[in-house]
């Protein structure tokens, strides 16, 4: 036990010393994780759509239709850029990317709302973007409901009936965990804890890289590696990566949603506690598919083709529960998805460490899992020869 515990400590040393000699490891560890979050947050500022140009086109020239016109200008979301004479002038204007929808109000609008009858109006959106397509949609349907009681109202006042005399019925929209309804609080709180594991696993596969790169140079020895059983080498790698970001991930996960105003109500204490594991799991999932990094270089390779299927498999931008089986067990094998929904339901919603506990224990299972894997890995690396550099 001793002897392994020294091993462990020796491994932690010579890891710490390998990583602050590395500036591209350095790079990853540090400047990755303190800038990308400034970039994303800059980029998705203000986090909502506003003004955006639609046209329309106009058949019926009532009153009721220029009061619609003017109610949808009125809105934070839309601006009217013009009337078009026809539908195909306004899908010129569409295409020359004057508008990006357009507003068709047919001839018997007026007349069937005179009547009493449901008077449509037809909405032509791009879908080209999703954050403007929801936008406008979103000002068309409250557009839609406030006209639908104004002219309940209007109706019942002109048959004698006072609108207080008649049942009502009103909604209240409280988005949870998104009160601004923006994009970057929406998606950001997640793609913070994707930037810690993606980071973290660069940083490893890039030690790891180097590491076979040595034993090219040296006849298939490493010089600076460390003598002792896989298991101590693993653990103490892994304890020197976690020391490196518990400061990173405080930074990122309590100070940038703050500079920013994201939603940030949850305890720190919950969700540092919470992170923990993932950055253990992290570190060891780096170690565990080392065999990937045949060389330095490819820890590039590997993490930018994953960095996108984890976005998606973490549930962040289409739900878990949608997924079929076998994209849903990919999902639970990677630690960022318990890590963005534990995170975001802490961190927007206010959630307690208790509350979280099948994904904090499924946190926990990966690193013994991935702990196991990094132990057979880090043996298998070892035992397996590497071509030298030069045959």
């Amino acid at each position: 036990m001793k002897k392994w515990i020294y091993a462990t400590a020796i491994a932690f040393r010579r890891e710490f010393r390998m990583v602050i000699r590395d500036v591209g490891v350095m790079l990853f560890f540090f400047v990755l994780p303190l800038g990308y979050p400034l970039v994303y947050s800059l980029i998705y500022n203000p986090e909502v759509t506003e003004d955006l140009p639609v046209a329309v086109v106009d058949e019926c020239r009532s009153a009721h239709s220029r009061e619609f016109v003017r109610h949808a200008d009125a809105t934070q979301a839309i601006k009217i850029c013009g009337y078009a004479s026809s539908l195909s002038e306004a899908k010129r204007w569409w295409e020359e990317k004057k508008c990006f929808a357009v507003i068709y109000i047919p001839a018997d609008y007026s007349q069937k709302v005179g009547r009493g009858e449901q008077g449509l109006i037809q909405f032509y959106s791009d879908m080209g973007l999703l954050l403007r397509y929801r936008t406008m949609l979103s000002a068309m349907t409250e557009l839609q409901m406030a006209t639908d009681t104004d002219l309940r109202t209007e109706a019942m006042n002109m048959a004698g009936i006072p609108s207080s005399a008649t049942a009502s019925v009103q909604t209240q929209a409280f988005f949870l965990g998104d009160p601004q309804q923006g994009f970057a609080s929406f998606i950001l709180p997640g793609i913070l804890v994707l930037i810690l594991q993606q980071s973290i696993m660069l940083g490893v596969l890039m030690l790891r890289g180097s590491s076979k790169d040595r034993r090219r140079l040296h006849g298939g020895i490493d010089p600076l590696d460390t003598e002792g059983p896989a298991s101590a080498k693993v653990v103490g790698r892994t304890l020197c990566y976690t020391v490196f970001y518990l400061p990173t991930a405080l930074y990122v996960l309590h100070f940038v949603p703050e500079f920013f105003a994201f939603p940030h109500i949850g305890h720190i204490a919950d969700y540092f506690l919470f992170i923990l594991p993932l950055l253990i799991a992290s570190a060891l999932l780096g170690q565990a598919v080392q065999f990937l990094a045949s060389e330095r270089e490819s820890a590039f390779i590997v993490v930018v083709f994953t960095s996108v299927a984890f976005l998606f498999l973490s549930g962040l931008t289409w739900p878990r529960y949608a997924m079929n089986q076998l994209w849903l067990w990919l999902g639970n094998l990677v630690p960022a998805t318990w890590g963005v929904n534990g995170f975001v339901a802490i961190n927007n919603n206010g959630s307690t460490l208790a509350l979280q506990q099948t994904n904090y224990l499924a946190l926990w299972v990966l690193v013994a899992v991935y702990f196991v894997c990094a132990v057979l890995a880090e043996s298998h690396a070892e035992r397996t020869p590497v071509k030298p550099l030069y045959a």
